[in-house]
């Protein structure tokens, strides 16, 4: 299920948004705005959750298994 709701947006945005449509770059302007909010929901969880990560005490029996994990993240949009 989906609800439409209005956002306003500049002049600009809009011509990008629908460059990027009309090149084929993006089903439709909802998706691209969609895609957008996606990630930046996920980006706010995940500061949230290293924050309380970088609050807790460390755990040196884990700090190999966190270095390992960390090196194979990458940070890429």
């Amino acid at each position: 299920m989906s609800t439409q709701i209005s956002v306003r947006l500049s002049d600009g945005l809009v011509a990008q948004l629908d460059a990027l449509v009309s090149s084929g770059g993006a089903r439709s302007r909802a998706a691209i705005i969609e895609s957008a909010l996606e990630r930046e929901l996920r980006a706010r969880i995940y500061a949230r959750e290293a924050e309380v990560l970088a609050a807790a005490p460390r755990d040196p029996e884990l700090d190999e298994w966190v270095s390992a994990a960390a090196s194979t993240v990458t940070w890429d949009d």
